[in-house]
């Protein structure tokens, strides 16, 4: 098993990946995707240049197309069916990375781990890193041989909204938000329309973007402090949050990394919550 990284046990290094390029058991996925704010194309961006041999992972396109919220998760059979066209094994060794350095790939780790495929890495720094380095890229379409991904999700680790709600209202877990500190307190509208300014009652505050540094994730000197600060205890049980589900998973990549990892992700996040007038919100509008 690759650990490269003293961070964490799921990061491998540029070098690393470099020395394995175009081997048949290490599958690259570039699991690249922006928000609208962040004007960027990640479909054109992954056809203008991306690792030698990497499969673009769609987060909207392998998701529950009947749920109205933005890339919920799919089922086994989906999950199964479309990654196995990707040409990619629950079996085999994937490393994915994203073109923003550390915004959506753990959330592409994350779901493949869900869905039972247990050698699955994210490339610390990412693309940028990798460009930066002047390591090789290809452009176009990467087409490989369909291959057999037996899904198999472990369940207990999604959170439900009804879960999150009970949570929150006998504190017997505590919910942590990703969300930037101005969307969290209400002070910056949200970026998808109908959904209310704010955060759950009870909820804390740990930005993600505190989770990363320069593309990397942070030290655990730095992690530690950031949820020192937003006032979350390690040692209790968490559920990890955020505006759809994606940063969620940086949250849990570094909570893994400090050696506790969460009990659940909620997957609507503030999509559901904040868009349903029947659930309260603070600040008081």
């Amino acid at each position: 098993m690759p650990n490269e990284s003293p961070t964490s046990r799921w990061l491998v290094t540029t070098a690393w990946l470099a020395e394995r390029l175009g081997t048949p058991a290490t599958v690259i996925v570039d699991g690249s995707f922006y928000l609208p704010a962040m004007k960027r194309d990640a479909a054109a961006e992954y056809l203008a240049g991306h690792i030698p041999g990497a499969v673009r992972f769609d987060i909207d396109a392998i998701s529950d197309h009947s749920n109205p919220l933005p890339h919920m998760l799919p089922d086994n059979k989906q999950f199964a069916s479309e990654v196995g066209a990707l040409g990619i094994a629950d079996s085999d060794t994937i490393v994915v990375y994203d073109g923003a350095g550390m915004f959506s790939a753990p959330r592409v780790w994350w779901t493949f781990r869900l869905f039972g495929a247990e050698n699955v890495f994210i490339l610390d720094g990412g693309f940028p890193k990798w460009k930066a380095e002047r390591r090789p890229v290809e452009t176009g379409p990467v087409k490989r041989a369909p291959r057999t991904f037996e899904a198999r999700k472990a369940g207990d680790i999604v959170a439900s909204l009804d879960a999150v709600r009970a949570a929150l209202q006998s504190k017997s877990t505590q919910v942590v938000d990703a969300r930037p500190a101005d969307r969290f307190v209400g002070a910056a509208p949200e970026p998808r329309a109908g959904v209310r300014s704010g955060h759950m009652p009870g909820a804390f505050n740990v930005p993600s973007s505190a989770m990363v540094e320069n593309g990397s994730l942070a030290s655990p000197e730095k992690l530690r402090a950031a949820f020192a600060a937003g006032n979350v205890d390690l040692d209790r049980p968490i559920i990890t949050s955020c505006g759809s589900g994606v940063s969620a998973a940086t949250l849990w990549l570094a909570l893994d990394a400090l050696g506790k990892e969460p009990k659940a992700l909620y997957d609507g996040s503030w999509s559901e919550w904040g868009a349903r007038d029947d659930l309260p919100v603070e600040p008081k509008a």
